[in-house]
């Protein structure tokens, strides 16, 4: 039987359940990573929320899959951010629902909103260091495009101070 998935706006009766997501992830990221993420401000989500930054993808109206995304990322794109892009952050999968290929909804919904606002670049960063995400993250269709070692006192969540990330991006035809 096909599953019912869609990409929709986060709303403001979604947060507990974004931060349910986000622990998930951080206990997940501890059992396999050496590094992970520390937990983010209710502000920042409400922000990503009112901005419509922040979606949730349902299948058969079961939040699955969280992600943010936003259009100017600095700090870590440097003069590359002069580009128009999208930048997709904080992909979480629900455990129940691992092996959906949930990144390949994200390009997919990535791709249709670049064309419709004249987006030429979708961008994704993860830490250097993490040669799985690499490898996965390329074979949905990413060019790896380099690497970039953040400052302390980027600006950043605390999670990014003083690594190094590789850097992704698929160019919107």
């Amino acid at each position: 039987m096909q599953k019912s998935i869609q990409v929709l706006s986060s709303t403001l009766a979604d947060i507990d359940n974004i931060f349910e997501f986000y622990d998930m992830a951080i206990a997940h990221q501890k059992k396999v990573f050496h590094h992970h993420w520390q937990g983010f401000s209710i502000d920042l989500i409400t922000q990503e929320i009112e901005e419509n930054r922040q979606y949730k993808i349902l299948v058969d109206g079961q939040i699955a899959c969280i992600f943010a995304v936003t259009f100017s990322d600095p700090q870590i794109w440097e003069e590359r951010n002069a580009d128009s892009a999208i930048y997709i952050h904080r992909i979480v999968t629900h455990p129940d629902f691992r092996g959906y290929g949930f990144v390949n909804v994200i390009i997919d919904w990535a791709k249709a909103h670049a064309k419709n606002n004249a987006i030429q670049f979708i961008r994704m960063d993860t830490w250097a260091d993490n040669e799985k995400l690499l490898t996965y993250y390329t074979g949905c269709g990413f060019n790896h495009v380099g690497m970039i070692k953040i400052a302390p006192n980027s600006g950043l969540p605390k999670h990014y101070e003083g690594i190094s990330l590789n850097l992704f991006e698929i160019e919107v035809t």
